[in-house]
């Protein structure tokens, strides 16, 4: 009897393994590092979470400068931990982006050349210690809007950091919320300056969230991956809902003759930013792109030190990390 050999599957090895990662995205479940995923989503992933963590790095330097000018020390110390903060999200980004195959000296280089982004909101200029609050309240609202999804986003390491950085990020909206109502509460200068505030970062805020879904060329494959959950209109809408009852409240008017409550829909209908004006500060060309670029090389070259030492350590070291040290501690022995 002739012995029947059950043919191999016509798909393919390669077709096996898209159809187990298509499954984990259909129930809603995380894709890990030592998975096989696609070349297509692993490159999608590693410009969003790069370009997230270049945003956290660099959105330290609109902020740091005013630490130094700050009114009084309580402000001195509260705007110091949010730098802090700021620096720690990028550390833990970049650290997500590293399951992903690349190095963090990659990922800097990509950006100190212009290969690689971070968000268009930190090319606009800080002009007046009212910024502090402005910027907590609606840049880092706008972030709060955009990030919370990512807790569940598909990529298990970007998830679990998006976790942590939004419990951080809602406490620096309400510090800076809670800035511009001691400053709404003060004088009629002080009064006029958040307003100014407000009106210069509004439409920034606004297009943090990218261009008009018909307008994006990633946010289709991103949320059909779970990379995304939700689109860049959507989540414009959302915030747009989210900030008009506060700005209400704090006595301040939004700069959009066009935002108005529509019953029908039951959410704001509001005015478009000027979208010609994104794409030039995408392209390198706002107000500070080039400051900020700079200031990165300049940290980047001059730690360049720290980085050929740490390594030199570790070769001497011989991977034990100090542990001969510690021995000696736990036994009450002096070192040298």
């Amino acid at each position: 009897m002739p012995v029947v050999v059950e043919p191999e599957s016509q798909a393919g090895p390669e077709a096996e393994l898209e159809a187990r990662f298509q499954a984990v995205i259909d129930r809603k479940d995380r894709i890990e590092p030592r998975d096989w995923m696609p070349d297509a989503y692993r490159r999608t992933l590693v410009r969003q979470v790069a370009q997230h963590a270049h945003s956290e790095i660099i959105g330290m330097q609109p902020e740091g400068g005013w630490i130094g000018r700050a009114p009084s020390l309580r402000r001195k110390a509260i705007l110091l931990a949010k730098v802090q903060d700021e620096a720690g999200h990028g550390l833990y980004l970049y650290s997500a982006a590293e399951t992903l195959g690349v190095s963090r000296q990659e990922l800097t280089e990509a950006l100190i050349s212009g290969r690689q982004k971070y968000s268009s909101i930190f090319n606009y200029p800080t002009l007046s210690y009212a910024d502090m609050g402005t910027i907590g309240w609606l840049v880092d609202g706008a972030a709060i809007c955009n990030q919370v999804p990512l807790c569940r986003t598909s990529f298990g390491p970007y998830g679990r950091a998006m976790i942590r950085i939004c419990k951080e990020e809602s406490f620096h909206q309400r510090q800076g919320y809670e800035l511009l109502t001691t400053m709404m509460r003060g004088t009629d200068e002080q009064r006029a300056m958040v307003q100014e505030s407000v009106d210069r970062f509004w439409w920034p805020s606004l297009m943090m969230f990218g261009p008009p879904d018909d307008e994006s060329p990633n946010t289709a494959q991103s949320m059909a991956w779970g990379v995304k959950t939700h689109t860049n209109d959507e989540l414009r809408q959302r915030f747009v809902d989210m900030s008009v009852p506060q700005a209400k409240a704090l006595g301040v008017t939004l700069p959009d003759p066009d935002l108005v409550w529509n019953e029908e829909r039951g959410a704001h209908d509001f005015g478009q930013p000027d979208w010609a004006e994104f794409w030039e500060v995408v392209k390198g060309n706002g107000p500070c792109n080039a400051q900020r670029v700079a200031h990165r090389k300049k940290a980047w070259d001059d730690g360049a030190w720290v980085r050929e030492a740490a390594l030199a350590f570790a070769a001497h070291d011989g991977g034990t990390g100090g542990a001969a040290e510690d021995a000696d501690d736990t036994t009450g022995k002096a070192t040298t």
